[in-house]
């Protein structure tokens, strides 16, 4: 018996690995988020299988579930949005299944920023603008950001930020990132990326708190801020510049004549 971490991508049926769809279609237990994982991503479970959907469950309540499938010798799927990894809570339930004997693997998925920045038609890291991406969030209800990871200090970098689970403190990301980014730095807010609804705001620091608040969006929503954002004029990258050889395009040799 095995428990699978799946990450489901950021809300599209189609932006899941084709290894996560075949361990949900071979799981006979199958433990999904259902506030943010379509249930039509779950779809491919077995006709016969156990679907439980955990956002109203607590923690112990998961574990529990993942124990009686562990006690009757069933692997377990549990499906997270976009990808585990990233603000996914898996790591205590990774402590639990250590302390239970239980195993477990990850298969990763698609990422939000990924999926937002596709969908935008951008690249996030642009050749002398931005070459650093920074996955963040901001504390509020949740946990405190630990010493040293608040917006002030990231935002001394001037790299491109995904600000996370934060789309309720517009207001003190303008507040901090502003002396660095500028009032006028582009900002996107991409709301529900990969489902049916979605949406992208675009303003800056200095007006998207209005754009937001008209369109009274409180949650699932990622948050981007940087130049690269709209970056024009900027400098080809060195990769395809025939002018720059690598090991897989050598500069052509000289003949015997100079040529």
């Amino acid at each position: 018996m095995t428990v699978h971490f799946i990450g489901a991508g950021p809300g599209d049926p189609e932006l899941i690995t084709v290894k996560g769809r075949r361990l949900i279609a071979g799981c006979p237990v199958c433990l999904y988020a259902g506030s943010l994982v379509p249930e039509a991503v779950v779809a491919a479970a077995p006709p016969d299988a156990r679907v439980i959907d955990t956002a109203p469950l607590d923690l112990e309540q998961i574990m529990e579930e993942i124990a009686s499938a562990h006690a009757k010798g069933l692997d377990v799927a549990r499906v997270h949005s976009g990808d585990p990894s990233l603000y996914g809570a898996i790591a205590e339930q990774i402590r639990r299944l250590a302390a239970m004997d239980i195993p477990y693997d990850i298969t990763p998925g698609v990422p939000a920023f990924a999926a937002a920045a596709a969908a935008m038609g951008r690249e996030l890291t642009v050749p002398g603008v931005a070459q650093t991406l920074i996955l963040t969030r901001t504390a509020m209800k949740s946990s405190a950001m630990p010493d040293g990871e608040d917006l002030a200090t990231l935002g001394r970098t001037g790299a491109t930020l995904a600000i996370h689970l934060s789309v309720r403190n517009l207001l003190h990301i303008e507040r901090e990132l502003s002396p660095f980014y500028g009032v006028d730095c582009p900002v996107v807010v991409a709301y529900r990326v990969g489902w049916p609804d979605e949406r992208f705001l675009r303003g800056t620091l200095a007006d998207i708190r209005g754009w937001v608040r008209a369109e009274k969006l409180t949650r699932t929503a990622l948050i981007f801020v940087g130049r690269a954002l709209e970056a024009e004029g900027f400098p080809d990258s060195s990769l395809y510049d025939p002018a720059s050889p690598h090991v897989l395009r050598p500069r052509a040799r000289k003949n015997s004549r100079g040529l």
